[in-house]
């Protein structure tokens, strides 16, 4: 696991010594390995889908603050010189500055608004931490898959050695005159296929670093998994109690949020709206000849205050926006339902493969079981003969390169073995997930 050192600088000469211990420490940075621990918190700091989910959330709290501020009174100030004398009737106070003061008193469709923006903070936070737990999921996917494959390199290697001596003991055979060139051929054709099985899988898990890489923000050279640090996944079936999900939870916050947005649409063009407003103007005659028009002489200083009492009559356009506020509240019901139902159908399908991976897993783990024991028999052979004579109809001898075939056989299903392990691994992780365990999993990784 990669420790972060905080290191403050005071000076030129700090900074240098701080640049010589970082060059002394990059190769073993480099060389060191990444917990899981750390790709997850490093993904769910880095990634773009958590950082859009908190901009919502941020963008929500401004709606929510927006809708009860209404209910703050709003203070405006004004000013304006006239640039030369005005001359004759302007229709208006000659002001020097002015100022408002305006507040909503009584709106009962305002009371929804607000519920309703109370409820789209609380979808923006659940769709958080969704977005949160799906990161934190496709990292230890790809995490525990690069693992995996470096595991099933290492095997490649150790087959293309077996391989390579497989074909040195044919041409040896072939050039005696005891094997065909047949055998020889196969045996180059043994050694290519895995030649060629070790560059997809070099391809794997180069995609999968890169991909860390782009979770991470990590360069991809520094990105080397530690088996260590991944905590056994536990077995876990649908009929275990299931939890809210974040995701469904904030779609079914979202529809609540859409519904109250639709019931003030449709209050407001029903009843009152009540404002308090007041307003006070300094006036002046120094540039003008506003006393010429009035009756009496302008007073310096006025002030008027009241409440402004509003009645909607006939709106066509608010009668408009009532329809489309409906039409998103049903959407925003029906998706939440949508997603409800996608999950179950998700954990009967997972429910499903669990069983069938459990005993593909319980299977290729026999196989392996049984090429070691084919390995044990082969090389018994191979150092006391198998007992046989020379008489018509016995036994032919066990050749040196069953050997080599009988290790490549073993290889093969010890990688069949991982492959089989991490679908189970993923299988399992995405049940836990759907089942609203996925917090569990996260506690059990950070308390590793």
């Amino acid at each position: 696991m990669i420790g972060i050192v905080d290191v403050k600088t005071g000076n030129n000469s700090s900074r240098v010594w701080m640049g010589c211990a970082l060059a002394l420490l990059m190769p073993t940075l480099l060389s060191a390995q990444v917990s899981l621990t750390t790709v997850v918190d490093l993904a769910q700091h880095n990634s773009s889908a958590v950082k859009l989910a908190e901009t919502d959330h941020r963008k929500a709290e401004a709606a929510l603050g927006q809708s009860t501020d209404v209910l703050v009174p709003s203070l405006q100030f004004g000013s304006g010189l006239p640039a030369v004398p005005s001359v004759g009737f302007m229709g208006s106070p000659p002001s020097i500055f002015t100022g408002s003061l305006q507040s909503l008193v009584f709106s009962m469709p305002q009371k929804q608004y607000i519920m309703s923006a109370r409820d789209g903070v609380r979808a923006a936070t659940l769709s958080l931490k969704s977005a949160r737990e799906q990161v934190a999921l496709e990292a230890s996917t790809a995490y525990i898959e690069l693992d995996t494959v470096n595991h099933e390199l290492e095997v490649a290697h150790q087959q293309e050695g077996f391989a390579a001596r497989l074909v040195e003991i044919e041409q040896q055979r072939a050039e005696a005159g005891v094997d065909p060139l047949s055998e020889l051929l196969q045996a180059r054709l043994t050694a290519a296929e895995l030649h060629l099985k070790r560059l997809h899988l070099e391809s794997r898990a180069g995609t999968l670093a890169q991909q860390l890489a782009s979770l991470t923000g990590l360069q991809v050279s520094v990105i080397a998994p530690d088996k260590a640090s991944i905590p056994e996944i536990p077995e876990i079936r649908a009929s275990d109690p299931r939890r809210p999900l974040h995701g469904i939870e904030a779609a079914q916050m979202l529809a609540r949020s859409k519904e109250h947005l639709a019931k003030a649409d449709t209050q407001f063009p029903l009843l009152p709206q009540i404002s308090f407003v007041a307003a006070y103007s300094r006036d002046t005659t120094l540039l003008n000849n506003a006393n010429s028009y009035y009756a009496r002489k302008l007073k310096s200083d006025n002030f008027s205050s009241g409440f402004q009492i509003q009645i909607p009559l006939f709106d066509l356009g608010h009668r408009d926006k009532v329809k489309e506020s409906a039409a998103e509240a049903l959407r925003a019901k029906v998706e939440a339902e949508q997603a409800e139902r996608q999950n179950d159908v998700a954990i009967a399908e997972l429910t499903g493969s669990l069983r069938e991976l459990d005993a593909l897993a319980e299977i290729a783990s026999l196989k392996q079981q049984i090429a070691n024991q084919q390995i044990a028999a082969v090389q018994t052979e191979l150092e006391s003969g198998n007992g046989v004579s020379a008489t018509p109809g016995a036994a032919q001898q066990v050749s040196p390169k069953a050997e080599q075939l009988a290790h490549i056989d073993e290889r093969q299903k010890y990688a069949e073995a991982l492959d089989a392990s991490f679908d189970l691994s993923k299988a399992r992780l995405n049940l836990l997930c759907a089942l609203g365990h996925m917090e569990d999993w996260l506690r059990e990784l950070h308390g590793k």
